[in-house]
């Protein structure tokens, strides 16, 4: 009886102790999320742009970080109408695009210096004139992070050596989406040292507040903006205010990317919802909405992740948005099986106007421990093509291999 009557009390205490550490936790991350967008706001006057290892000054409130690019080369100043802005209008790049991708965490780093999450598909990810990955994670040293604490199995920080991304660089990838819920895993320190580890690889990363990365592709000026929920990215929840980032990125680049992190979570959110979505208690965003709305800003391509599962593609005023890719590459860290092990890359043609001219959908399976493979039953590629069909008025249609074809 003595035992029984006690407990409550205990639950109770045990209760209120653990509402205390996440509180603790959340007011940890939002302090450093401060300091993030302070950081962000400073560099924006410095706006940066070039080749790698050249960063040049330029026009525009926007800052541009990075600049690594498989063939750099300055954009001729032209006036419109001329043959050389003819010229650029018709040039062609491809552009990829895989999902979320996890360098290390507690469960452990992959070998070889984090080549092992990549080596079967290097030869893929090196084809692409400009190949970008959604990074959930840090490359960072040890240190306090937002899960200092807390309960084991309650909270995910995700962390690699920072030599660890020279893995990204030898894989193919060159840029890397940072708008994330896991850019903060390990506070204001991890954030920057990641920032450092990218530049020093030669890798370039999207996703700070009020930043536009500049890429010099074949000739084009190509600005990739990232966007998330969380106070350290480019706004999602804030249509509006990323609308007008578009517009300042449209109005100095010949082509315009978008990358956001949104949706709800887990095996069963393979369709595309109306409205808002949350996770986690957290308000995920509407993604329609947001796609639309930054296409009709001046955006060319909207990429996404967040979801850990694959998503339809939808072609909106002949341009293309990919809801999720799923998952890509990490090492002990996904639930895997069913739809959260169908991967795929995506790769589109467009050229210097912003015309969509067709692309290909690769079919990927991730396996145990995390490492993706081709899969030649082409799963997800049916996948997306059903939810394609299910969900949006207006799509691509996937031949057999994956192609598709643009306007």
């Amino acid at each position: 009886m003595g035992a029984s009557s006690q407990r409550p009390t205990a639950v109770r205490a045990n209760d209120r102790e653990r509402r205390r550490r996440i509180i603790r936790r959340r007011r940890l991350v939002l302090l450093a999320a401060v300091a993030v967008v302070a950081l962000a706001a400073a560099a924006g006057v410095r706006a940066l742009t070039g080749s790698k290892g050249s960063p040049a000054p330029r026009s525009g409130a926007a800052a541009a970080t990075g600049g690594a690019t498989k063939s750099p080369s300055a954009r001729p100043s032209v006036a419109g109408g001329s043959a050389a802005s003819v010229a650029a209008s018709s040039t062609v790049i491809t552009v990829g695009w895989v999902g979320d991708t996890t360098p290390g965490s507690m469960y452990g780093t992959p070998p070889d210096g984090g080549r092992a999450l990549f080596g079967s598909l290097r030869s893929l990810l090196s084809k692409p004139d400009l190949m970008i990955a959604n990074l959930e994670g840090t490359y960072s040293t040890a240190g306090p992070s937002k899960c200092s604490g807390a309960s084991a199995g309650t909270c995910f920080s995700f962390q690699a050596p920072p030599s660890y991304a020279a893995a990204l660089a030898w894989s193919g990838i060159d840029l890397v989406n940072m708008a994330n819920n896991h850019s903060m895993d390990y506070l204001t320190r991890g954030f920057l040292q990641t920032q450092a580890a990218l530049k020093k690889v030669g890798v370039a990363y999207a996703g700070p507040p009020d930043t536009v990365t500049i890429m010099h592709v074949r000739g084009l000026r190509v600005a990739v903006m990232g966007f998330s929920p969380y106070p350290w990215s480019a706004p999602l929840n804030d249509i509006p205010a990323a609308a007008r980032l578009v517009r300042r990125a449209a109005a100095e680049a010949d082509i315009v990317i978008v990358l956001m992190h949104a949706g709800a979570e887990g095996a069963n959110e393979i369709h595309t919802p109306y409205g808002s979505e949350t996770a986690y208690g957290e308000d995920r965003g509407n993604v329609r909405a947001f796609s639309h709305a930054m296409i009709d800003a001046g955006a060319d391509l909207v990429l996404g992740s967040g979801p850990h599962v694959i998503r339809g593609i939808e072609r909106y005023r002949n341009h293309l948005i990919a809801y999720s890719l799923g998952n890509f590459a990490g090492w002990h860290n996904f639930g895997l099986g069913g739809n959260l092990s169908l991967s795929g890359l995506l790769t589109v043609r467009i050229d210097g106007s912003g015309r969509i001219l067709g692309g290909r959908w690769t079919s990927l399976y991730v396996g145990q421990p995390g490492v993706p493979g081709l899969d030649g039953s082409n799963t997800s590629a049916h996948l997306v093509s059903s939810l394609s069909a299910a969900d949006f008025a207006h799509t691509y249609r996937l031949d057999a291999k994956g192609n598709f074809a643009g306007q």
